[in-house]
């Protein structure tokens, strides 16, 4: 009787672990951006309408950046970065795709935008660049590790091993007069 117990037990707490990971795919991020150059984008949070420096190391040509966010940029050879008005009209809370373009490689990073911004900036006309649009299909893979979702995962499993021992020894204590 007592090997279901502690079988059981062990079955409860694989279950809880199980289900209190993070999904692999947010473990592998970043791989296809492994380029011979290096950029960013500088800061990867702004507001709608603000000015980002783009940046980049080790590239032998211009180098071409382009996003849904703002208009096309070139650093040219020889130089490491410009920068970019983001529109007015950017989505607040949206993510957007960067990418860098050095010769015959490409790169890409992203840009958050938040609050602030004007739906209605008389002065903004948007280009065909502009219809790009907003990043999607990136929720939950961001690869970092949020410290409230580790608190909460190794809570749920101290409180399972914690239940289970405690259903254990007071199943046996009870047989045991």
């Amino acid at each position: 009787m007592r090997a279901i117990r502690v079988a059981s037990a062990a079955l409860l707490t694989a279950t809880a672990l199980t289900l209190t990971a993070p999904p692999a795919s947010a473990a592998v991020t970043g791989e296809e951006n492994i380029t011979s150059f290096g950029f960013r984008v500088t800061p990867s949070t702004i507001a709608a309408g603000g000015q980002v420096t783009l940046s980049v190391d080790g590239c032998e040509h211009n180098t071409k950046v382009t996003s849904g966010v703002f208009d096309d940029v070139t650093i040219p050879k020889g130089q490491s970065s410009a920068t970019a008005k983001v529109f007015w009209d950017a989505k607040p809370g949206a993510m957007y795709e960067v990418t860098f373009t050095c010769g015959q490689e490409s790169g890409t990073t992203d840009l958050t935008i938040v609050g602030g911004g004007s739906t209605s900036n008389p002065s903004h006309h948007p280009t065909p660049h502009h219809t790009r649009g907003v990043k999607a299909g990136v929720g939950g893979s961001s690869g970092g590790f949020d410290g409230g979702q580790l608190a909460l995962g190794g809570a749920l499993i101290a409180g399972v091993i914690g239940t289970a021992y405690y259903w254990t020894r007071r199943r046996t204590g009870q047989g045991e007069s």
